[in-house]
C-alpha cells in the first residue's frame, strides 16, 4: 500500500513538473513572438520616419536621415539573404559570421547618426558629414558585396542543378523512345507460320536449308545422297575363308546342294 502511494506521488510530481516546463516554454515562445512583433513595428515606424525626413527635409537633417535609411536598408537585406541561404548552403556560415562583425560597425554608425540628429550645433554636424558618408558607403558596399555573392552562388548552384536535371531528362527521354529504333528497321511479322511438310521450302531449289534444320542435323534427302556417295566409294571386301560347298579347283566336281527330303 505504501509503495502504491509513493508511486502515485511520484507520478503527480512528474506531471506537475512537466506542466510547469511546458508553461514556461509557451510563455517564452509567446514573449519572443511579442518582442519580434514590437521590434518589427518599431523598425517600420523608424524607416517610415526616416523616409519622410529624407524627402521632406533638406540640409543636414535630411542628409543624416538619408544615410541612416540607406544603411538600415542594406544591412537588413543582407541579413535576410544570408540567414535564408545558410539553411541550404552551410558554406555561408563564415559569411554570416563576417556579417555579424560588420553589423557591429553598422549599429555603431547608426547610433552616431541618431545622436547627431538631435545635435543642436548644425555647423559641427555638417563638418562631420563627409566622414559619416564615407563610413556609410564602406559598410553598405561590404554588405552589398556579401549579399550579391550569396545570391550569385545560389543562382550558380541552381543553374548547375537545372543543367544536370536537363541532361538526365534527355537521357531518360532517349531511353523511353528506344522502342522506335527496331520499328525503323521493320518489325518482324507476328503471323509467321512454317510451310507444310509436302510443300517445298523456299530456297530448296537453290540448295538452301532452314536454320532449324541445320541445327537439328542433315535432312533425309541429304542423308540418302550421302549414303549413295559412300556406296560408290565402298572399300574392297575383306578376305574370308572359302565355302566348303564350292569346288576347290576347276577340275573337281561341284558339291550337290542338300535337299530337305
Amino acid at each position: 500500500m505504501e509503495a502504491a502511494i509513493v508511486i502515485m506521488a511520484l507520478l503527480f510530481f512528474a506531471f506537475v513538473a512537466l506542466g510547469v516546463y511546458a508553461t514556461v516554454k509557451v510563455v517564452k515562445a509567446a514573449k519572443r513572438g511579442v518582442d519580434r512583433t514590437i521590434n518589427q513595428a518599431r523598425r517600420t515606424v523608424e524607416d517610415t520616419t526616416l523616409r519622410a525626413k529624407s524627402y521632406g527635409q533638406g540640409g543636414v537633417a535630411g542628409e543624416l536621415a538619408q544615410l541612416r535609411l540607406s544603411l538600415r536598408t542594406s544591412m537588413r537585406a543582407t541579413q535576410d539573404a544570408l540567414q535564408a541561404g545558410v539553411a541550404e548552403d552551410a558554406s555561408l556560415k563564415e559569411s554570416l559570421d563576417l556579417f555579424r562583425r560588420l553589423s557591429a560597425h553598422g549599429q555603431e554608425l547608426d547610433e552616431d547618426l541618431k545622436r547627431l540628429e538631435r545635435e543642436p550645433d548644425r555647423s559641427r554636424v555638417a563638418g562631420q558629414l563627409t566622414d559619416l558618408r564615407a563610413r556609410t558607403e564602406q559598410i553598405t558596399e561590404s554588405a552589398d558585396s556579401l549579399r550579391w555573392a550569396a545570391r550569385d552562388r545560389a543562382r550558380k548552384f541552381a543553374e548547375d542543378d537545372l543543367s544536370s536535371l536537363s541532361q538526365q531528362i534527355d537521357m531518360e527521354a532517349g531511353a523511353l523512345r528506344h522502342w522506335s529504333e527496331p520499328a525503323a528497321q521493320g518489325p518482324a511479322s507476328d503471323d509467321f507460320s512454317w510451310p507444310d511438310a509436302g510443300a517445298a521450302a523456299p530456297g530448296a531449289e537453290r540448295g538452301q536449308v532452314w536454320p532449324a534444320d541445320a541445327e537439328a542435323g542433315p535432312r533425309p534427302d541429304a542423308q540418302a545422297a550421302g549414303a549413295q556417295a559412300q556406296g560408290q566409294q565402298e572399300p574392297p571386301p575383306a578376305i574370308t575363308a572359302r565355302d566348303p560347298r564350292q569346288a576347290a579347283y576347276p577340275w573337281e566336281k561341284s558339291a550337290r546342294p542338300e535337299t530337305t527330303n
